[in-house]
């Protein structure tokens, strides 16, 4: 059985390369990956482009991989919230570029990505500048954009337990895009509070295969009133 237990964190992010596309877990500050994310901050990685749902608070997390000038590109849906601050100082400057892609396509595109899947057609976005130089059909008199779908190089994930093969299990909310971005990358990366042995999870309640799992690292806590919100 392949060893996917990283004892460093060092060696948890070590897989994480310049230029890389990099889908990172999380809803606002719950589930995100921020043990992981201060790893490649530490390695001072440059010109990565960040797929996530918003563009952080404060500056930690996401916010700190920008403020240190790992980001070259943000992919995401909400990025102007009161607390992105560190998003548009550098986006006023010119130094950071932007995709707006609406949360329901951008969760589909990947996991369309993971499920080997072609893209889909949605009318999300039909008639706005969103679908600028997208195909749209025309269905039973309804027009829809043809979405394709959205790999990354690395997934940087946060669960809550997992047993030496990878599979995994999240907390409540916690678990939002972490197990379609496990799905859609060539690398996926966990950070997890807890290790359990082999068959003490349910089989029931494994939500991501190890299948898609290829490191994680154990941090030995976990917020839990923070990803309860």
């Amino acid at each position: 059985m392949k060893n996917k237990k990283a004892d460093t964190l060092e060696a948890a992010v070590a897989a994480v390369r310049d230029g890389d596309i990099v889908l990172v877990g999380g809803f606002g500050a719950t589930g995100v990956p921020e043990k992981l994310i201060d790893g490649v901050c530490d390695r001072g990685l440059r010109d990565l482009t960040v797929v996530t749902n918003n563009a952080g608070t404060g500056r930690s997390g996401i916010a700190r991989l920008m403020d240190e000038g790992c980001v070259g590109k943000l992919v995401c849906s909400f990025p102007w919230a009161k607390e992105s601050f560190v998003f548009k100082e550098l986006y006023d400057a010119g130094r950071i570029d932007l995709e707006i892609v609406p949360q329901g396509t951008i969760a589909e595109r990947m996991r369309a990505a993971g499920a080997g899947l072609g893209g889909f057609l949605t009318p999300t976005a039909v008639g706005t500048d969103l679908a600028e130089g997208k195909p749209v059909h025309t269905i039973d008199g309804k027009d829809y954009v043809l979405e394709l779908p959205m790999r990354g190089n690395i997934a940087l994930c946060k669960a809550y337990k997992v047993d030496p093969r990878g599979n995994l299990v999240f907390h409540k909310t916690a678990r939002n895009f972490n197990p379609v971005m496990a799905m859609a990358a060539d690398h996926t990366i966990v950070e997890v509070q807890e290790e359990v042995g082999l068959g003490d999870l349910d089989p029931e309640i494994i939500v991501t295969p190890g299948v898609f799992v290829d490191t994680y690292y154990t941090t030995g806590f976990y917020e839990i009133g923070k990803d309860t919100r």
